[in-house]
């Protein structure tokens, strides 16, 4: 997505993704003008390729007199853009890469959201053994040894930073390898390239549930404690960037946690894949 200067925000000229529809739109001069109707909301891929702003942002939209713009990219780039006050409200799952923004008072009226857990998904006959392996870092070890095929992000989004995390615990830099592929996707696309290649992956689960049905991909390791991945929203900091719609984002950021709102992030997924894509954790 193409973003103009520092500070320029998409409702300047710049595309944004529509809140439910994935298409670019222009902001409509008179809600400029009233400087309270467009939410601009930066967050990751998987929020959006999972299908769960779908069915929440039309209910916030429904109760508020906003419409919110969102930009669906990487968690590092949905951060960078709060750091150049060009979005409004963040919703992101990288909790290290977040804590220095609200630190330095970048964002504020920061929250937990819910949380589901990274899974490694591979080839069903499980070519490197991941699942057999003692822990997470002899699974990683495992696919390194074999040269076995793995798709990376490689976009600085939180999957990604959690990947690079996880190789670094094994003690291994897979920069360079031949079977090390850097997508530079988000994640739907991601895993279609690694059932495509017959590779391994790291995905959010509801991400992966909700692209499994196109895939030759199987769950081959999940459940390990260092797979928890846990969503947070902020807003960015008005004190710090005037331009920002404060009062859209702090509506937001509430909606986000109402408990009513929280039910239907524990109810996402279930009729069509039989478990939740997400679990509630507002705090």
């Amino acid at each position: 997505m193409g973003l103009s200067g520092c500070g320029a925000r998409p409702d300047q000229g710049a595309d944004a993704t529509a809140g439910t529809t994935g298409a670019p739109e222009e902001a409509k001069p008179d809600a400029l003008a009233a400087g309270v109707t467009d939410v601009i909301l930066a967050t990751t891929t998987s929020t959006q390729d999972s299908g769960l702003l779908d069915v929440l942002i039309p209910r916030f939209e429904q109760s508020a007199p906003y419409r919110v713009k969102t930009v669906a990219v990487g968690t590092g780039q949905a951060l960078k853009m709060g750091e150049q006050g060009e979005a409004d409200v963040l919703l992101t799952h990288a909790p290290e890469a977040e804590k220095p923004l609200v630190e330095a008072g970048v964002v504020t009226n920061y929250h937990r959201v819910m949380y589901n857990d990274f899974i490694l998904v591979g080839p069903p006959d499980d070519p490197a053994g991941v699942g057999r392996a003692d822990d997470l870092a002899a699974a990683f070890r495992a696919i390194a040894g074999g040269k076995t095929p793995f798709v990376s992000r490689g976009d600085d989004s939180g999957t990604h930073k959690k990947e690079l995390a996880l190789w670094k615990g094994a003690g291994i830099d897979p920069h360079g390898a031949d079977w090390y592929i850097e997508s530079g996707t988000g994640m739907g696309q991601t895993l279609l390239i690694a059932s495509e290649k017959g590779a391994y992956t790291l995905t959010d689960r509801g991400t992966y549930l909700a692209y499994r049905d196109k895939l030759h991909l199987a769950v081959v390791r999940e459940k390990d404690p260092e797979l928890l991945n846990v969503y947070h929203v902020m807003q960015v900091n008005p004190e710090r960037f005037p331009q920002v719609n404060a009062k859209g984002a702090a509506a937001f950021v509430q909606f986000l946690i109402a408990p009513e709102t929280q039910a239907l992030i524990g109810d996402f997924g279930k009729d069509r894949f039989g478990e939740p894509l997400f679990f509630p954790d507002a705090d």
